[in-house]
């Protein structure tokens, strides 16, 4: 069954532990952002604009090794931190599903390997030209007439990649990241999340200590008033 944007959080583990979830999730959405744009520069925009810029070659390769080498690193280690995380942390192994992990693990490894390749492939065996050739296979699929014969000779490890990120795609509405197809169109005006306070209203830390420690005042003199009430009846 498909999730809906609202039931992919209906299990939320924020709650549960946040200091790794800050640390891998801040590294993992930035990383993100900086290498799905560089996606788009590469793939969905065509060598003949930057030709026509005047954006060489071995200047479009150094800033794709230098920024897409770092936001890959980036969010390489940020998904290994939320992996990691799920597994070591009791309270969030328990409340975790098959999904997530599959979820975590396709985007670790489709991630490692596009890092791979940017970091390790085109400083050891030189750049490739993926614009000549899973560029406008990439933009003829996306208006249904690819030609194939252009990832024939497209290295192994960047297939591996594609063919990776196509099973992340068909499994994402199965899991968690149902939510990168939702648009936040009404989160302006919907409601805000009601947290239940210990003391049934928002309280700063300073009142909720006031407040415990009147408490504890009171208590502590109820139970004298009845101890010595018991005191007096014996």
């Amino acid at each position: 069954m498909f999730q809906s944007p609202t039931q992919s959080f209906k299990h939320q583990s924020e709650i549960l532990e946040k200091r790794w979830l800050r640390h891998g999730s801040l590294m993992f959405h930035w990383g993100m952002l900086f290498v799905i744009g560089g996606h788009v520069m590469g793939l969905l925009i065509p060598i003949g604009v930057y030709q026509a810029l005047g954006v060489s070659t071995e200047a479009y390769h150094l800033m794709a090794d230098i920024v897409g080498g770092m936001a890959g690193l980036a969010a390489t280690m940020g998904c290994f931190i939320l992996i990691m995380r799920r597994i070591v942390n009791p309270r969030v192994r328990r409340n975790s599903t098959p999904s997530d992990f599959v979820a975590l693990g396709l985007l670790f490894l489709v991630i490692a390997l596009g890092a791979s390749q940017t970091v390790i492939s085109n400083n050891v065996f030189g750049p490739y030209e993926y614009r000549l050739t899973v560029g406008p296979w990439i933009r003829g699929l996306i208006f249904f007439h690819p030609d194939m014969q252009l990832m024939t000779h497209v290295p192994l490890l960047l297939q591996i990649h594609i063919i990776l990120s196509f099973a992340l795609f068909a499994v994402s509405p199965f899991t968690r990241l149902v939510h990168v197809w939702s648009a936040p169109i009404r989160y302006p005006s919907r409601a805000p999340i009601q947290y239940r306070s210990r003391f049934g209203t928002f309280t700063s830390p300073k009142s909720r200590r006031a407040n415990f420690d009147l408490s504890e005042r009171v208590n502590g003199s109820e139970s004298y008033q009845v101890a010595s009430r018991r005191t007096d009846m014996d």
